[in-house]
């Protein structure tokens, strides 16, 4: 960053929405879903993910919360069931079913539609689905990972004009299989170390919808929770620029290991709050939320990193919908010590928080307990109201005057 102070944003109209309207799978014009070939995915062994997360964790990397089930590589044209239409056109689908799994997403490394083709992902009873993709989707980079499907098994449905079959390119070498995180927006997990993490994040968090965030609500929508190549999980946030021209950069932590090679598999959650404010140390604030995870933007372009300073930044595809109304966060790169600050984050993928430090931050090396140390980093001596958690990796760190003034590394913050 520059040096210098830059003021906060909001999105304006020009930018490009991703949102599209639901649409009906064209599954009900066609042969019973029964007859259509599925692939069945190897069980997840909780026991053995409980204990690599375990050593995760003491490690520093950032929370996970799937893991990938590699796949001979799918094609229209190796797996799944072709038909053609009433009207002509033509539908592929294939069935994917991971037993025991609480949510689904998936890898495409080869991406690419024509005009008038469209591909659906959705639950084989149609109770939850991920929005269509089109030719506006392509990318230079030909990929495409989705959102978490919250179900245990999907349809993937591809319907395209007769005449343009042959342009399709899609790859899907990848399945993640989530086993935890997204709260109550997942299937429920078998038994096992897994069984309760749905409201993982501890009851001592303050919903960010809470009157504690009064204060805060130019810039909680610019913070959101993203997952890589649909298996681990941090926070970050839209950052302004010198130019103010709504570029959509986005800052996290280097730590999340977003680089050249994976930052188009980052897909970002906006607006994933609880609708209530949940009394802090409640039952219910440790408990189950009710945010959704239908605001989303896809795929990504690194942009710069750090491991000194443990800062990222990359910038989106396209730009978040207007009609989601995110903001640009402004930054302080004097290096100035804060005299308070505030964290907003998404602890264990859970809804967004707010943390509070009602005193003055600590210019240290990371772990750092002398000052000024290597100059690096902020340190926090404990949260006032609130906490941090995994999952909260890369959130912004703002000042008493609204501005980010560093991102988070790591440390021992809990409830408790």
């Amino acid at each position: 960053m520059a040096t210098g102070l830059l003021a906060l944003l909001f999105l304006g109209a020009v930018s490009q929405g991703t949102a599209r309207a639901a649409e009906v799978p064209r599954q009900r014009l066609a042969a019973p879903l029964s007859r259509v070939e599925s692939l069945s995915l190897p069980a997840l062994d909780l026991a053995v993910l409980a204990d690599e997360d375990a050593a995760r964790e003491a490690a520093g990397e950032p929370y996970r919360f799937a893991q990938t089930a590699p796949l001979a590589v799918r094609t229209p044209a190796t797996a799944g069931s072709w038909e053609t239409l009433a009207d002509g056109s033509r539908l592929w689908r294939l069935r994917i079913a991971s037993p025991g799994a609480r949510s689904l997403n998936f890898g495409f490394t080869r991406f690419h539609l024509p005009e008038g083709a469209r591909l659906l992902i959705y639950a084989p009873d149609e109770s939850v689905a991920i929005r269509p993709y089109t030719a506006a989707d392509n990318r230079p980079h030909g990929e495409l990972w989705t959102p978490v499907l919250p179900s245990p098994e999907a349809v993937l449905e591809l319907s395209v004009p007769a005449e343009r079959e042959g342009e399709v390119e899609l790859e899907l070498p990848f399945v993640q299989q989530g086993y935890r995180g997204f709260a109550h927006l997942v299937a429920p997990a078998a038994t096992g170390p897994f069984e309760n993490v749905a409201g993982a994040s501890g009851a001592c968090n303050v919903d960010v919808v809470c009157p504690e965030g009064d204060a805060w609500r130019e810039e909680i929508p610019a913070v959101g929770v993203y997952t890589v190549n649909g298996t681990w999980t941090c926070t970050g946030a839209m950052v302004n620029n010198t130019s103010y021209d709504q570029t959509p950069y986005f800052l996290t932590a280097n730590h999340c290991s977003v680089n050249s090679g994976n930052s188009s598999g980052v897909v970002i959650y906006w607006n994933f709050e609880n609708s209530t404010c949940r009394p802090v140390g409640s039952g219910a604030s440790g408990g189950s939320g009710d945010g959704s995870l239908s605001e989303f933007t896809t795929g990504s372009t690194w942009r710069a990193s750090s491991s000194a300073s443990d800062f990222t930044l990359i910038e989106l595809n396209s730009a978040p919908d207007p009609a989601w109304e995110i903001s640009f966060a402004g930054w302080d790169a004097t290096g100035a010590n804060a005299t308070s600050a505030v964290a907003i984050h998404h602890p264990n993928t859970d809804e967004k928080r707010i943390s509070f430090e009602n005193d003055p931050t600590v210019t240290s090396s990371y772990l750092g307990t002398s000052s000024p140390g290597d100059g690096t980093h902020v340190r926090i001596v404990d949260w006032d109201l609130g906490t941090t958690e995994p999952g909260s990796s890369g959130s912004p760190l703002f000042n008493q005057d609204h501005h980010i003034i560093g991102q988070l590394h790591g440390g021992g913050a809990a409830c408790g």
